[in-house]
């Protein structure tokens, strides 16, 4: 009896299967991956191997200052001083805002409300403007004090701090042009963390504009989860760059 059914069912696994694939394929599905499954993990794969590159990048800077902050330890006491606590711990405080409302955003992806994740992504994209905005205000702060490196560095608040009004201990001129150096790599990690930034609002005003067409509600939800891991991968670098930046050695009144 068993082989009479499937003779007359010949294709009876094949068309079950074909109808499982038929199920789960959606239009943003491509044809070289089984099911969506199978894609969201090649997808969130290959995303934690861009962000290992980024790490390995991030590293080399991070290595490079502690090294040169041990060498030159002095010059980039001095330098650090001249950093604004407040701006960076603002720049802080927005970022870590930014990251809850990204988060917030996977969340509404895949609980499939429309309205909540394209309000998310918005918010998200304000808090990072606000960011480079603050940024600006500091970038514009050093080119008024010629602390961008170059021919117009000047040394002369490092050398004489007392007629700036400042209450730090001379350098010598030797150690005083290796503040140069510090701000060299601040301008380094800073910059590219600022460039990061720029692309992934760039990125998020795209993912705005699909999550208003609603292309994130009907379950296909990878593009925000992955960009989700790089924008938190862009908080989690400013964490570190706030402390080994603005606030190792820091003295009162400084």
């Amino acid at each position: 009896m068993d082989n009479a059914i499937v003779a007359t069912h010949p294709h009876t696994h094949e068309t079950a299967v074909a109808a499982e694939h038929e199920h789960v394929m959606l239009p943003q599905h491509r044809h070289h991956f089984e099911t969506k499954e199978q894609q969201r993990e090649a997808a969130t794969f290959g995303m934690w191997l861009f962000l290992l590159t980024e790490i390995m990048f991030f590293g080399g800077l991070f290595f490079a200052y502690l090294l040169y902050r041990n060498w030159y330890h002095d010059a980039f006491v001095v330098s650090s001083n001249q950093l604004s606590i407040p701006l960076g711990a603002a720049n802080t405080a927005i970022l870590i805002t930014s990251g809850f409302c990204m988060a917030l955003g996977v969340w509404a992806a895949e609980v499939q409300k429309k309205g909540l994740l394209v309000l998310f992504l918005v918010l998200t994209t304000v808090f990072g403007v606000a960011f480079l905005g603050v940024k600006a205000v500091e970038y514009h702060e050093k080119w008024e004090k010629h602390h961008i490196p170059g021919a117009h560095f000047d040394v002369s608040e490092f050398i004489n701090p007392q007629a700036y009004g400042l209450k730090e201990k001379p350098l010598a001129p030797d150690m005083a042009q290796k503040t140069q150096v510090f701000f060299f790599l601040y301008f380094a990690m800073t910059g590219m963390h600022a460039f990061h930034m720029i692309l992934g609002i760039g990125l998020l005003f795209w993912l705005t504009w699909r999550a208003h067409r609603g292309e994130f509600s009907s379950g296909y939800v990878a593009p925000i989860e992955n960009f989700g891991l790089y924008w938190h991968f862009v908080d989690i670098v400013w964490l570190f760059l706030f402390p080994l930046l603005y606030l190792i050695n820091r003295h009162p009144g400084s």
